[in-house]
């Protein structure tokens, strides 16, 4: 009996060690964990996914439901019962829009709903975003209850795992979304031979046909969503070690196993490809799919993805604290500002790294972009369609990507919008006449790139301008010249011919947007600040990219646009960076949408450096619209003040987000959730932390008071360089650099330049080295490494 227990622990510990290699004690806890199954979805749902595959982890412990998606179970689009019409008006706009540009002329503005009356589209077959199905377990273990539950997602590995002890039996479950593999993998296992009995089977919505077959390992799930026959497939492989699989009703059923593995993987007949949108029938590349994975062994499964994932992940690391605290996650949340600084250090930098932990999870190549919920939706009329809003939304999703070392997870997004170009060009020219391509507030996977009705959210035709800033970011960081002669700049050109075609010329010989819109708030007017600052933006970077690639002839064409734009730029009677026209900014409005500071950030026309007077009235502006807000907005914010130098500000808003649009799984609420307030948080801390839209790397350029010290690896300057900070007592230790270029840098700290030393001290940067009032300049070669120290000055 007594060898009989101790070969059941060592069985045990080794399943343990097999299914998940927790983080040694010293190293800074980066996971996620319940005491009990979820209550709701929502709420305490633990997320994984590969890009295309997502799925939500409840645990319960005898009935568990594991909701996935895939990412391309769209309603709408072509072939939509209700009809579909990218969003574009029929004939007669020209003359609807003229009248509205002469109104806006003489009166100065006009009310939104006025506008949209004339000129909002219905929108027939736009569709939802779809949940696939669920993942049945019906758990058979013996006892009635369950001691010691634990359920948590940890960042380090991307795997989910469920434990828990009953009938005097140690479970585990484990669960991660395999990129190399494509397929959702969930390994059941027990301490005790002969345990595992479950019941396993798929289930999926009624708004479709579905067809469910069994065969001796596998369970299949097919069909097609009835508004628009988009066939669907999902197939679940079951691999028991041991014991019996059989066949009961609709589930195979295994008892008396030693471990199961099971495998799921989906996918539609969607093809990223206008103007049809359609391939051949999914069930032959997933059947190809678990095929291959079934030929894996579980541990070479979790080998493959760990390689995978933890090659993106482990890139960046951010320590804030030494002390770390093994609370659940939602009472972590709930401690917060409570007094104990070590937790809130230590939820900080973990709500850090989960962000990029979503990112890497919703956004691979080979799929679609992340959405308003990044892959995660559990309803069939989900909120906001789970489309893409393009007024800030999609963007801000990708905020983190370049500068916390994820460029990959880009990959979806540049694929998606060169896929909105062919009808974003027929949009520029049944709008507007135009040259180019455009789009207005909102997409979804089937091209739209048309308008919509709402009147305070259906004009926004700045979209594809403030898209394209994304392509020359990536270039900027990357400094991938192929990238931008052949993805980047085309996109940037056709949407700098756009808006030279559709501009509207002033007596005075400037040029404006008409009709203009700051999103949600006040009247259609002619050149609001946001309008003409993204416009200067996409002649400014194309400009840049054109003078790259010696493109005269359209240097030639688009200089004189750029050279009479109104900037957007004005400083209002009560000192505030105005965001229309006409000083008419209310100081006690506390709109959640700060638009009019478009040129603080994501784009670099304001700062203290180069124009104090504008961060100034930047600065007014947001202390006006004060800290309240959505999820997005306060993310947005925290990148603002990041911009300004005021860290504490930033982290401010950072404790805002935490504590009033946090859900206790830590997505962002926006409310309902809302993924784009995770992204844009974490890119806000990598902003307080470093900075380099100015032509510079700027080190610690907005550290909080609270952060005095710490340390972070592995983020990314534009110039595809490499740093690694150490700091005490808010200052400076040591910076690691490591370039990828030959190429002249400048690197702004506040330290003395009789503090600042270069090691190794005759390495080739060293022998460029100089430094003014704090600003060092040197030249970089290619893969070369060195370090900044701050040491104290002698004598």
């Amino acid at each position: 009996m007594k060898t009989k227990r101790h070969a059941s622990l060592i069985l045990f510990f080794l399943l343990l060690c097999n299914c998940v290699c927790f983080a040694d004690e010293s190293m800074p806890p980066q996971t996620l964990w319940f005491s009990s199954p979820a209550n709701d979805w929502e709420n305490e749902g633990l997320p994984i996914g590969n890009g295309a595959l997502g799925a939500v982890i409840t645990g319960h412990l005898k009935n568990e439901i594991i909701q996935f998606n895939e990412k391309t179970l769209w309603e709408g689009g072509p072939g939509s019962k209700q009809g579909y019409t990218f969003g574009w008006p029929e004939s007669g706009f020209a003359e609807k829009l003229a009248s509205v540009q002469q109104q806006i002329n003489e009166s100065g503005e006009m009310n939104p709903d006025e506008v949209a009356q004339k000129l909002g589209q219905k929108f027939p077959g736009y569709g939802n975003y779809q949940t696939f199905g669920n993942l049945i377990l019906e758990h058979k273990n013996a006892g009635p209850t369950a001691s010691n539950y634990r359920r948590e997602l940890d960042l380090q590995t991307g795997i989910a795992t469920v434990q828990y002890e009953s009938g005097g039996v140690n479970y585990t479950r484990e669960y991660f979304a395999s990129y190399p593999d494509d397929v959702i993998v969930v390994i059941l296992s027990a301490d005790k031979p002969g345990s595992i009995n479950v019941n396993t089977g798929l289930n999926t919505s009624k708004n479709r046909t579905s067809s469910i077959l069994l065969t001796n390992d596998s369970i299949s799930l097919n069909g097609a969503l009835h508004d628009n026959n988009l066939e669907y497939y999902a197939r679940l492989k079951v691999i028991p070690a041991g014991g019996t699989l059989t066949k009961k009703d609709n589930f195979l059923a295994v008892k008396g196993a030693n471990s199961v593995t099971l495998l799921l993987s989906a996918g539609t007949n969607y093809l990223l490809a206008y103007p049809h949108y359609r391939e051949p029938s999914p069930t032959e590349k997933i059947n190809r799919i678990i095929n291959n994975a079934g030929a894996k062994s579980s541990g070479m499964l979790r080998k493959r993805h760990l390689q995978d994932y933890q090659e993106l992940y482990s890139r960046v690391e951010l320590s804030l604290t030494e002390n770390h605290s093994n609370l659940p996650i939602n009472k972590l949340l709930a401690n917060y500002d409570k007094g104990d600084t070590s937790l809130d250090r230590q939820l900080e930098q973990l709500y850090f790294q989960y962000g990029r932990y979503l990112l890497i999870a919703s956004s691979r190549a080979g799929s679609l972009p992340a959405n308003l919920q990044g892959v995660w939706n559990h309803s069939n009329t989900p909120p906001w369609n789970a489309d893409y809003h393009v007024n800030i939304n999609l963007q801000m999703n990708y905020w983190p990507a370049q500068v916390t070392n994820l460029a990959e997870t880009t990959a979806p997004l540049f694929d998606f919008i060169d896929a909105l170009v062919p009808p974003g060009e027929v949009s520029a020219k049944k709008i507007a006449d135009a040259r180019g391509w455009t789009l207005f507030l909102n997409t979804n996977i089937y091209g739209f790139t048309g308008m919509i009705s709402w009147p305070t959210a259906f004009w926004q035709p700045e979209a594809g301008a403030w898209l394209a800033r994304l392509y020359y970011d990536h270039y900027l960081f990357t400094l991938d010249e192929k990238f931008l002669q052949t993805r980047a700049y085309p996109a940037m050109k056709g949407a700098a011919l756009f808006w030279m075609d559709f501009l509207s010329k002033t007596k005075s010989g400037k040029f404006l947007v008409n009709p203009s819109y700051s999103p949600e708030h006040g009247p259609f007017t002619a050149g609001a600040a946001m309008s003409q600052q993204i416009v200067f933006d996409l002649f400014a970077n194309t400009l840049e990219a054109a003078t790259i690639l010696n493109d005269t002839d359209f240097i030639e064409e688009l200089s004189p646009y750029f050279e009479k734009l109104d900037k957007g730029l004005r400083i209002g009677s009560w000192g505030q960076l105005q965001e229309w026209q006409n000083d008419i900014d209310k100081p006690d409005s506390k709109h959640r949408h700060i638009s009019h500071l478009y040129a603080l950030h994501p784009g670099k026309q304001i700062s203290f450096n180069k124009t104090p007077a504008y961060a100034k009235a930047a600065k007014n502006s947001l202390n006006a619209r004060g800290d309240a807000g959505t999820g997005w907005s306060k993310a947005w914010k925290i990148n603002m003040w990041a911009r300004l130098g005021d860290g504490d500000r930033a982290l401010k808003l950072l404790g805002e987000q935490l504590k009033s649009s946090t859900l206790d799984n830590l997505w962002d609420n926006h409310p309902p959730f809302q993924i784009d307030g995770n992204f844009g948080a974490s890119a806000g801390v990598a902003e307080m932390l470093l900075q380099s839209h100015l032509g510079e790397l700027h080190l610690l350029p907005a550290l909080p008071e609270k952060w005095a010290n710490g340390s972070v690896s592995g983020l990314v300057a534009r110039g595809d360089i490499t740093v690694d900070m150490v700091w005490k007592n808010a200052s400076l230790v040591s910076a690691t650099l490591t370039t990828k270029h030959e190429r002249k840098i400048l690197i702004r700290t506040t330290a003395s330049c009789s503090a600042i030393k270069l090691y190794p001290p005759n390495s080739h940067s060293a022998k460029a080295f100089t430094c003014n009032e704090g600003v060092i300049t040197l030249n970089t070669y290619q893969n070369d490494k060195f370090e900044l120290r701050i040491e104290p000055v002698k004598g």
